[in-house]
């Protein structure tokens, strides 16, 4: 399995900026007839936390989504690195080629070092 950090132009200030999850979303209830304590906190998965990022980068989102789910997948790693999850190595090669003829220099793969993950 390979796994690589996802950047993307920022739409704002045009300088690489990567999707990271800052801390978990906390969901709850709200009820008419009474008052309801429980919340729970859950992060958000890969796909997900990009699908949030729209309109903060100069890609399009979804796309980029579909193209990853060609060749990999999304994954929020250690509860806050998005990264992508191929296969094998040339499955990361093509997807990183994929995204450079789909978005030129506007979103790109940085491979994480194996050293890095163990």
């Amino acid at each position: 399995m390979e796994r690589a950090m996802l950047w993307f132009k920022c739409a704002a200030q045009r300088d690489p900026v990567r999707p990271v999850l800052k801390q978990p979303a906390v969901l709850g209830w709200e009820a008419k007839q009474r008052h309801v304590d429980l919340m729970i906190e859950r992060p958000f998965r890969g796909e997900e936390l990009l699908r949030r990022m729209k309109g903060w980068f100069t890609v399009d989102v979804n796309k980029a989504i579909d193209l990853i789910q060609q060749h990999g997948k999304l994954k929020v790693l250690d509860g806050y690195d998005l990264v992508v999850e191929t296969r094998s190595q040339s499955e990361l090669e093509v997807l990183s080629k994929k995204l450079t003829e789909a978005f030129g220099q506007e979103a790109w793969l940085e491979p994480i070092a194996k050293t890095l993950l163990t």
